[in-house]
């Protein structure tokens, strides 16, 4: 198995807005992203805000992912050399705090 890439908190929530995640809200240093389904359903987990996450933590919120989205289209954004888009411009707590989605940072 490829190497864990080391994430910040910031290019998780970048990673999961590519699959229609955005932040629902903000408390201390951990954003809950949320995205809601066609049929209703919502699905949400929490991300926390640090600049590199524990490889531990990074493999539970891989683990935890997985339930939402595919190995196959979640895996290498975490393990190998794909790339995170939108990288830079804002920052994520700005975003919250003006009330923008995630999606809005990369426009």
């Amino acid at each position: 198995m490829p190497k864990l890439k080391s994430l910040s908190g910031e290019d998780v929530i970048r990673i999961f807005s590519q699959f229609g995640f955005e932040i629902a809200s903000q408390k201390g240093s951990h954003a809950k992203l949320r995205r809601v389904l066609s049929e209703g359903a919502k699905q949400s987990f929490t991300v926390p805000l640090h600049k590199e996450l524990d490889k531990g933590t990074l493999k539970a919120m891989f683990r935890q992912a997985l339930r939402y989205v595919s190995e196959e289209e979640s895996k290498p954004y975490f393990y190998g050399d794909r790339m995170i888009a939108g990288k830079g411009g804002g920052g994520i707590a700005h975003h919250i705090h003006t009330g923008l989605s995630v999606g809005a940072m990369f426009e």
